[in-house]
């Protein structure tokens, strides 16, 4: 069973722009963006590294977010690394960078 969604308000179009989580691009225009095919993108999915929204039709929904991590893989596998290895580091790399993050926010420099 599903829990309730609580009744928020849908974003206005200003919300929406500014939110780089927003999934405002079709796997098609996401491909486009990229300069890749959509079996990348799907790939991506695959490898566990972006998991786009769906829309109500079943569409795959990408947000900049994505885009950007996307674009990212993109360089490594241009440059020969392996699409799953690729995948890898980026994760690594959002992990480093989330860690360092929260390691300042504990001990801020005086």
């Amino acid at each position: 069973m599903i829990p309730d969604q609580p009744n928020l308000p849908p974003p206005n179009a200003g919300e929406k722009f500014d939110d780089e989580h927003y999934p405002a691009y079709t796997m098609g225009r996401a491909a486009d963006i990229l300069g890749a095919t959509q079996g990348f993108l799907r790939s991506l999915d695959e490898n566990g590294l972006i998991h786009p929204q769906r829309s109500a039709g079943g569409h795959r929904r990408y947000s900049r977010h994505q885009l950007r991590l996307a674009a990212r893989v993109r360089e490594l596998v241009d440059q020969g690394t392996p699409i799953d290895a690729a995948c890898r580091i980026i994760t690594l790399e959002d992990q480093l960078h989330e860690a360092m993050r929260r390691n300042t926010e504990l001990h801020p420099s005086d």
